[in-house]
C-alpha cells in the first residue's frame, strides 16, 4: 500500500494546534504517538494511518467548536464512532483530526407514547434496546457489532442488519437528527413527527459518511415488541438450493424478519467456536425468523416448510422457545469472530444483488476462491440480498494481500454485472472508492459531488471517502471527476 501523502504545513503546525484544540476539549485530546495507534485504523485493519490528534467532545457544543476551528484552520476532520467501519469509512488521515463521539453516550429521551428516543451519537446499538426492553420495546436495525457499533456511525453508515428485511435499514428508522456542519453550526433535520415538510435533507445525511458534517444528536423509531417470533433452522445440500429458497419465499409474499445463510465453511467454523448445534453434512442452512401474531406466524412457519423442502431441504427445525430461537441465532451472529479464528485477516466484502441471482452469485464466487486460492466463507442477509463474503488471508504472506483485495474486487464487479450494488450497509469509504465508476456516470459522480460541495466547500470532511477522484470545489460548487482514476493525493490507491 502506497502511504498518505501528508501535507508538511500542517505538520509543522501540530503543536500549535494540538494547544488550540486542548484548550476548547481541555479532558479530550489524544496526541501522544503511542497512545494515537489505537486510532490508526478501522474494523478494515489492512490500512492504517495515525492522526494528526484525536479529539473526544463530550458535548455538542464541543463538537461545533473543533469543527469551526478546524474550518478557519483548513485541518482536514475525521469522524469516528466505534470505528467498526468495514469499509475504511473511519480510516484516518495524517493531516487531519480524528472526531471521536464514544464520549457522547447519554440517551437524552425516551418517549414510549411517541415510539421514540432522543440519543446522542455515541450510545451503541444494542444500548437503546436494552434501555426500552422492559417496556416491550426495542430499536430494529441490528448490525452483527451492535454491542459496539453507535448510532452516529449507523446514521453515516446507514447500517442494517439480519432484521433489516422486514424492518428496514436506518434510514427506515430514523426521524431525526441534529447535525454539526463543517463551519461548526448546527441544524436539525426532521424531528418527532412522521413527515416533516420541505427537502427530505434527513434521507440526504443519512448514509453520507461523514463527508457533509458530524451527527450531535439523533431521534430513532422504536418498535413493540412483536407477541410471537420463531426461528427456522433449515439445511440444504447446496447453497444454490438455499438461494432459490429464499427467493421463492418472498415470491410467495411471505416476508420474515430476517433470512440469512451461512455456506459449510461457515457453519464449521461456528460449531468449532460456539458449538450451536447446527446440522452436520449440509452444504448451507438457511436461518429464517417468522414474528407477528402467534396464528400468522405459525402459518407462515408451514408454507416456508414447504417451501423448503420443495427446494430439497434436508432438515426444516423450528424454535420451541425463545431460548431455542437464541441458540438458532448463537452462531450466525458469532460467525464473523468464528471465521477470523482461522485465517490472521480477513476482508468482509458488502455487495447486493436481486435475489434470483443468488445461485448464480455463490456459484461464482466458489470459483473465484479456487482462481485466487483464497479460502472464502459466506455469511449473508439472504433476504434482502446483501452478500458477506468472508476472504481469509494472512497479511504476513507474500501477495495475499493484494489477492484478497482483487478477489474483492472482482465479487463486487460481479454484484454489479447482475444488476446489483456495491453496497447494502458497510458504505464505500476507500474499500469501494474506485469501483464507484462502475455503478455511476461521470454526470452521476459530478451532481454527488456538488451536495458535497454544497455542504463542504473547502472538502475538509473525511477527505479521500466514497469518490474515486475529486478536485477541489470551484465556484459554483461543481466538483470535477476525471475518468474515475485519480485518488486524492492524501489517501492510499487501493
Amino acid at each position: 500500500m502506497r502511504m498518505p501523502e501528508i501535507d508538511q504545513g500542517i505538520l509543522s503546525r501540530r503543536a500549535a494546534l494540538v494547544d488550540a484544540l486542548r484548550r476548547l476539549v481541555p479532558d479530550g485530546v489524544v496526541a501522544d504517538d503511542d497512545a494515537l495507534v489505537a486510532y490508526d485504523s478501522d474494523a478494515l485493519t489492512a490500512y492504517r494511518q495515525k492522526p494528526l490528534a484525536v479529539v473526544l467532545p463530550r458535548s455538542a457544543d464541543e463538537v461545533s467548536a473543533v469543527l469551526r476551528f478546524c474550518s478557519a484552520n483548513k485541518v482536514k476532520v475525521v469522524p469516528r464512532g466505534a470505528g467498526t467501519s468495514l469499509s475504511g469509512g473511519a480510516l484516518p488521515v495524517g493531516d487531519g483530526v480524528l472526531l471521536g463521539l464514544s464520549r457522547m453516550n447519554k440517551i437524552l429521551e425516551i418517549d414510549l407514547e411517541n415510539r421514540c428516543a432522543v440519543v446522542q451519537p455515541g450510545v451503541t446499538n444494542l444500548g437503546v434496546t436494552r434501555a426500552v426492553e422492559r417496556d416491550g420495546f426495542y430499536y430494529a436495525p441490528d448490525p452483527s457489532s451492535q454491542v459496539a457499533c453507535t448510532i452516529g456511525g449507523n446514521v453515516a453508515e446507514n447500517s442494517g442488519g439480519i432484521h433489516c428485511l422486514k424492518y428496514g435499514l436506518t434510514t427506515n428508522n430514523l426521524l431525526g437528527v441534529e447535525f454539526a456542519l463543517p463551519d461548526g453550526n448546527r441544524v436539525r433535520f426532521g424531528g418527532k413527527a412522521l413527515d416533516p415538510g420541505g427537502l427530505d435533507l434527513l434521507g440526504l445525511i443519512t448514509g453520507s459518511e461523514g463527508l457533509l458534517g458530524v451527527v450531535t444528536e439523533v431521534t430513532v423509531r422504536l418498535r413493540p415488541k412483536p407477541p410471537c417470533a420463531k426461528a427456522l433452522l433449515i439445511a440444504f445440500p447446496s447453497i444454490e438450493q438455499a438461494g432459490a429458497c429464499v427467493a421463492d419465499v418472498i415470491a410467495a409474499g411471505i416476508v420474515p424478519a430476517a433470512m440469512e445463510i451461512m455456506d459449510r465453511f461457515a457453519v464449521d467454523a461456528v460449531e468449532a467456536y460456539c458449538a450451536p448445534g447446527y446440522p452436520q453434512g449440509a452444504a448451507a442452512i438457511l436461518i429464517a425468523e417468522l414474528d407477528g401474531m402467534e396464528v400468522e406466524v405459525d402459518a407462515a412457519t408451514k408454507q416456508v416448510d414447504a417451501i423448503a423442502r420443495t427446494n430439497g431441504a434436508l432438515t426444516c427445525e423450528s424454535s420451541t422457545s425463545d431460548s431455542d430461537r437464541d441458540r438458532i441465532w448463537l452462531g450466525r451472529k458469532a460467525a464473523f469472530a468464528a471465521a477470523g479464528r482461522i485465517a490472521p485477516d480477513m476482508l468482509c466484502m458488502d455487495g447486493t444483488i436481486p435475489r434470483r441471482a443468488l445461485p448464480r452469485v455463490l456459484t461464482r464466487i466458489g470459483e473465484m476462491a479456487t482462481e485466487f486460492a483464497l479460502p472464502v466463507a459466506n455469511v449473508f442477509h439472504a433476504g434482502d440480498g446483501n452478500l458477506h463474503p468472508l476472504i481469509m488471508y494472512d497479511v504476513m504472506k507474500e501477495g495475499d494481500l493484494d489477492r484478497a483485495e482483487r478477489f474483492g474486487a472482482e465479487i463486487l464487479k460481479l454484484c454489479v454485472e447482475v444488476g446489483g450494488v456495491l453496497t447494502g450497509e458497510h458504505g464505500v469509504g476507500v474499500e469501494k472508492r474506485d469501483l464507484m465508476p462502475l455503478m455511476f456516470s461521470e454526470q452521476d459522480l459530478a451532481i454527488q459531488g456538488a451536495v458535497k460541495c454544497a455542504f463542504d466547500p473547502d472538502a475538509l470532511m473525511n477527505p479521500g471517502k466514497v469518490f474515486p477522484a475529486l478536485s477541489a470545489c470551484v465556484e459554483g460548487g461543481a466538483m470535477h471527476v476525471h475518468r474515475g482514476r485519480m485518488p486524492f493525493a492524501n489517501l492510499p490507491r487501493l
